[in-house]
C-alpha cells in the first residue's frame, strides 16, 4: 500500500469554497455537546480493571487470551501456533518482533521445524495476497484494543498488509496493555490527537472483534464463516 500524492488540493477546495458563496474554511471546531453518555462507560476503570474487561469479553466474542511478559512471550506464541497446527505463518514487517525477542523464533526455531514463515513485502504485490490464502496462521499487533467489545484496532500500510488479518485459517493479535482504552470513544480520540499533533492516521483501519462470525441464517452464530475460523488475543503486561 503506496502513500499517495494530492494534486490540486487547494485549487479543488477553493473552487468549492467560492460556489458555495463563502470563504474556504481551514479549521472545524467540533461541536459542543450538552451530554456525552459515552464517556460514561468504564470511566474509572484502572488499566487492570481494563484488562479483566477485556478477558472477560473474549469468552464471548469466542477468543483464546493469554496473558505474559516480553521475556515469556516466544513461549507463549510458539504454544499457540503449534496449538494452530503451525505454519504457514505470515507477519508484517515490524521492528517491535525483533523488539520483543521474536526473531530467533520467526527466523530459526520455526523454520528448523519446517515451519514456513513469511513476512509481508509490498514489493512483491499480489503475491502477498497468494501467500495469505495459504497461510494457516497470521500475526499481527493491535495499536489501540477496546475492552468494551474485545476489539483490536490495525493499523495498515505498505509493510503491513490488512490481508494478514483476514486470509490466513487462524488469527494472533498482540496487544499491549498500554493500548487499551474503554472503549470506541477513547479510540477515535487517540486517533483525533494523532491528527492534532502532525501525525498520520492510515487510511486503512480495522476494528476486528475475534474470529469472523455471522448470524444472517436464522439467527444461528456460525463462527469462521469469512475469515479465520479461531483467533487469539497475546496481551503483553509490561509494555
Amino acid at each position: 500500500m503506496l502513500e499517495g500524492t494530492i494534486q490540486n488540493r487547494d485549487q479543488f477546495l477553493n473552487t468549492i469554497a467560492k460556489r458555495l458563496g463563502r470563504a474556504r474554511l481551514t479549521t472545524v471546531e467540533p461541536p459542543k455537546w450538552k451530554y456525552q453518555p459515552q464517556y460514561e462507560a468504564f470511566k474509572d476503570a484502572t488499566q487492570d480493571e481494563l484488562v479483566e474487561f477485556l478477558e472477560d469479553m473474549c469468552d464471548v466474542i469466542h477468543t483464546k487470551f493469554y496473558k505474559t511478559d516480553k521475556k515469556g512471550l516466544p513461549d507463549i506464541l510458539n504454544q499457540v501456533v503449534t496449538n494452530y497446527g503451525g505454519g504457514p505463518i505470515l507477519t508484517w514487517k515490524d521492528k517491535r518482533y525483533e523488539y520483543w525477542g521474536l526473531s530467533d523464533l520467526f527466523h530459526k526455531e520455526w523454520p528448523s521445524k519446517k515451519m514456513d514463515v513469511y513476512e509481508w513485502d509490498y514489493k512483491k504485490g499480489e503475491e502477498n495476497i497468494r501467500i495469505a490464502e495459504k497461510a494457516n496462521v497470521g500475526i499481527t499487533i493491535s495499536e489501540i484494543t477496546l475492552a468494551e467489545s474485545g476489539t483490536v484496532v490495525i493499523y495498515s500500510n505498505e509493510n503491513r498488509g490488512r490481508s494478514i488479518n483476514f486470509l490466513p485459517a487462524t488469527y494472533i493479535a498482540l496487544i499491549p496493555k498500554s493500548t487499551i482504552v474503554p472503549r470506541m470513544t477513547q479510540a477515535a480520540k487517540k486517533m483525533r490527537e494523532i491528527e492534532l499533533k502532525g501525525g498520520k492516521v492510515p487510511s486503512c483501519i480495522n476494528f476486528i472483534t475475534g474470529p469472523s462470525n455471522s448470524a444472517d441464517i436464522e439467527l444461528n452464530l456460525v463462527v469462521g464463516v469469512h475469515g479465520p475460523i479461531k483467533a487469539s488475543y497475546i496481551l503483553l503486561t509490561d509494555l
